[in-house]
């Protein structure tokens, strides 16, 4: 188990609803699809690099809604930067996806 986490700590994590609007697979990132994903006025639009690209197809993530974390500090991949991190679960075979069940405007917080 890992250590207990502040509610302070984790009131930090700003957690937004965004639409992917597009999905790259560039060839120096064979795990990886560099995503851009839009989180409405607010936050705008973000790059976000996701090791997802074994278990959904780009068709699968056009367009989908899912849930990040938007103020992480930038992380740099080789040439790629990630401005973000989507959130998934660990499934038997491969992660799976954190999304709304039901259609919410992008940019909404996550609470």
């Amino acid at each position: 188990m890992k250590p207990e986490v502040s509610f302070e700590d984790f009131q930090k994590l700003d957690l937004r609803i965004g639409r992917i609007e597009q999905v790259e697979a560039p060839t120096d990132l064979d795990k990886l699809y560099k995503l851009t994903v839009d989180f409405g006025p607010e936050i705008g639009k973000r790059t976000i690099l996701a090791g997802i690209r074994k278990h959904y197809s780009e068709t699968d993530l056009l367009g989908r809604e899912v849930v990040a974390v938007v103020n992480l500090a930038p992380k740099k991949v080789k040439e790629h930067v990630s401005e973000g991190m989507i959130l998934a679960a660990d499934g038997e075979l491969g992660p799976v996806l954190i999304i709304p069940r039901k259609e919410v405007p992008v940019g909404s917080l996550v609470r």
